[in-house]
């Protein structure tokens, strides 16, 4: 749960300043006429949308199990996360790409260059404190992996896909300025909408990424190698208990994992005896381990060869 609220308070930390930022862009985007700022305003638009998206999906998560879904929702959140990468691609990146390509055949000169430059400092000023939010979460939870390790290795896509989605706005804010600049001081109005295609591709490289990462989360899997291994200790050294076969972990959701393996018995074991031991099996696992939340456990005779 203290992760579950962490990952809440960076995803309200950066809908607050999204919503801010979105406003102040589409404002600016209106009054000057530009192509980039009118992409930034949309990516912020977006962003705060998803945010949303993600929120919902950490509630319908933690929804308990009932009798159409036995295990719970926790795949729910890999579904909205999911959604999130495609909104990000289909909007984000389409939107701006689209903008960029209709002002560079049909230029729009920037006028008050200069409110575009404020509002672009403050919007970076705002993404660089959710940043740096998402960012010592995202520090804290990776340990001693590197970037791309951890996030590939996370079980929780809150905890990189908004520091990837901030990340994403403070290249676009740098691009936005240089397209602004450029187009101000070489008097080529269309290096605004080079700057709004610039902005599109980073989206669309970044929802692609993301995309890819979440997908892998929805089909399932395993939980992490430390886990597996303590799981496998535990019920290996159990009193009655000969070996352990096939043993599969599956994440439902961050914390929400689901246990099943083949477990070899003695041989003299009575089936009364055996079902103690499950049940002995499932209240340690459970407790050493809170994220488990369903043992399934297959008895065998010891020897039994494994399918």
């Amino acid at each position: 749960m203290a992760a579950a609220n962490s990952s809440k308070l960076v995803i309200y930390a950066a809908l607050g300043g999204n919503l801010l930022i979105a406003f102040t862009k589409l404002v600016a985007a209106i009054w000057t006429g530009s192509s980039a700022m009118l992409s930034e305003s949309v990516h912020s638009l977006v962003d705060t949308g998803n945010q949303g998206l993600m929120l919902y999906g950490i509630h319908r998560a933690n929804q308990p199990p009932d009798r159409l879904h036995p295990l719970g929702y926790g795949r729910e959140l890999y579904f909205w996360s999911f959604i999130v990468a495609l909104l990000i691609f289909s909007l984000g990146a389409g939107i701006s790409l689209y903008e960029g390509v209709a002002h560079i055949r049909e230029p729009v000169v920037v006028t008050n260059p200069s409110v575009n430059y404020a509002v672009l400092g403050v919007s970076f000023l705002f993404e660089g404190v959710t940043w740096w939010i998402a960012w010592r979460e995202f520090a804290r939870q990776r340990g001693d992996l590197g970037i791309i390790d951890a996030v590939t290795r996370s079980r929780d896509p809150t905890s990189f896909l908004v520091l990837f989605e901030d990340s994403a706005a403070l290249i676009g804010i740098v691009i936005a300025l240089a397209g602004t600049l450029s187009a101000e001081i070489l008097s080529i109005p269309e290096l605004d909408g080079v700057a709004s295609i610039g902005i599109g591709l980073v989206l669309a490289a970044t929802a692609v990424f993301l995309a890819r990462e979440s997908k892998s989360l929805l089909i399932g899997e395993p939980a992490r190698e430390l886990v597996v291994r303590s799981i496998d200790a535990m019920v290996r050294g159990h009193a009655g208990v000969s070996g352990v076969g096939r043993l599969i972990t599956v994440h439902l959701a961050p914390e929400q994992i689901v246990v099943s393996m083949d477990v070899d018995f003695a041989n003299d074991l009575r089936a009364s005896e055996v079902e103690t031991i499950v049940g002995d099996l499932d209240r340690q696992l459970k407790e050493k381990h809170k994220d488990v939340i369903a043992l399934f456990v297959n008895p065998r005779a010891a020897g039994t060869p494994t399918a």
